[in-house]
């Protein structure tokens, strides 16, 4: 008989939604705050870029481990301690006294922020199948694309209550609150008769055994780089904000609204375009889509000797319509090449993603933040590099040994699961 599954709190998705903020807020809010900490502790703007990749770093290496070790204590501890811990450091980074300390109390945000959102998604999995579970995620996903614009918003706000110290209290403030909502209405999904031991060895092989499907890497490859390019504008929104377009902390939504409104709009097309066209026909629309934003950047800071409002901003919006398009239907390629390590190989594409996104925000931006054509250009290599990766993967899979029927089934199979949460 099929088990009856367990009915789901109301709650749920409202706690899950909060823990998906926790990221865009991390990043986000801190932006408008960088003039004060660089006054405050004497760091110039290369130095501040350190705040989001310390950040992003330990984030993607504890992404790795996040859900083995839900795996074997369940999945309520880890958050919950995560979400503990994570108040603590943000209490550290509103006292600290030098640069060195904050940038630890974020490498400590970092550590525990990605316990919401990838045990989450276990919970979710845990809870729900099928199309339930894929309208949870939706939903989730949704918010976690509007959180960025708030998060700015709010902490350009917070500037006026107490400088960039009250950010950080209003994000430990923010984590106890889901900290005691988690205590009080989170159930454990994962019981301990369902729990495996955390063996970090037989970990690292399983990770290690990706390796060896030829597929596996270009798909790696092309979901990695699909939002960097975006992320370089999004790194460097102070720079942009206030040194190219010269406006004060209030003026972060004009980067970030028409980044979101893309978003919004390319999941929406995603999901209209699931049952009409192939998987090929997306991906290759949302790539064309994402080069020809960049080519409009690129022009658009040729032509004018400084950004120009709404212009400059505007080709942000097909950008992000772009990687809404090609990201669902990349990521659900990568994970079917290894059905029963699902978790694995998702766990493997988050650190490969938040890894490259440090690398974008420590060292990219800061190099490339100086004028529009420099971000036009580092944004048209990254996603050119992506849309390579995607070519090489077409190449290893319609090469005679893989059977075109197979390919179609794999095809509908995605397209089905891409539109379920529509």
């Amino acid at each position: 008989m099929t088990p009856t599954p367990r009915p789901v709190r109301r709650s749920l998705p409202w706690l899950l939604a909060g823990l998906s903020m926790i990221g865009p807020f991390s990043i986000d809010a801190v932006f408008p705050a960088f003039p004060l900490i660089g006054e405050r502790f004497g760091v110039d703007s290369t130095g501040l870029q350190q705040l989001i990749s310390m950040y992003l770093i330990t984030y993607a290496v504890m992404s790795l481990f996040h859900g083995a070790i839900s795996d074997a204590i369940g999945r309520k501890p880890v958050i919950v301690t995560g979400m503990l811990v994570y108040a603590l450091a943000s209490a550290g980074a509103a006292m600290s006294t030098s640069y060195g300390m904050l940038l630890t109390c974020r490498s400590m945000q970092g550590v525990c922020a990605g316990a919401g959102l990838v045990v989450g998604r276990a919970i979710v999995r845990d809870s729900l199948e099928g199309a339930a579970a894929q309208q949870l995620m939706s939903r989730v996903m949704m918010i976690f694309s509007v959180a960025p614009v708030i998060a700015p918003i709010v902490g350009a706000q917070l500037l006026f209550l107490n400088g960039w110290h009250g950010i950080f209290w209003v994000l430990m403030g923010f984590t106890l609150v889901i900290a005691v909502a988690l205590v009080l209405f989170l159930e454990e999904t994962h019981p301990p008769a369902a729990r495996t031991p955390f063996n970090a060895s037989t970990l690292i092989r399983g990770y290690v055994s990706f390796g060896r499907d030829r597929p596996f890497w270009p798909l790696l490859l092309s979901c990695t780089v699909n939002f960097a390019g975006l992320f370089l504008y999004i790194a460097s929104a102070p720079h942009i904000i206030r040194d190219l377009l010269h406006l004060s902390a209030q003026g972060f939504p004009w980067l970030f609204l028409p980044t979101v409104a893309g978003l919004m709009i390319g999941a929406w097309l995603s999901g209209r375009m699931a049952h009409r066209r192939s998987v090929t026909y997306t991906v290759n629309l949302g790539y064309s889509a994402m080069l020809l934003a960049c080519g409009l950047h690129l022009l658009i800071a040729l032509v004018t000797s400084e950004p120009v409002l709404p212009w400059s901003m505007l080709p942000l919006v097909l950008h992000g319509i772009g990687i809404q398009l090609a990201f669902p239907t990349l990521t659900l390629l990568l994970l079917d090449r290894f059905p029963q390590r699902r978790g694995g190989a998702s766990s493997v594409q988050a650190f490969c993603s938040l890894l490259l996104c440090a690398i974008v925000a420590g060292v990219l931006s800061p190099l490339l933040s100086g004028h529009m054509v420099y971000l036009a250009l580092g944004a048209s290599l990254l996603t050119l590099v992506g849309w390579v990766a995607w070519r090489w993967y077409q190449r290893l899979t319609t090469q005679p040994r893989v059977p075109h029927t197979a390919m179609a089934e794999v095809e509908v199979e995605c397209q089905t699961e891409i539109t379920e949460p529509r």
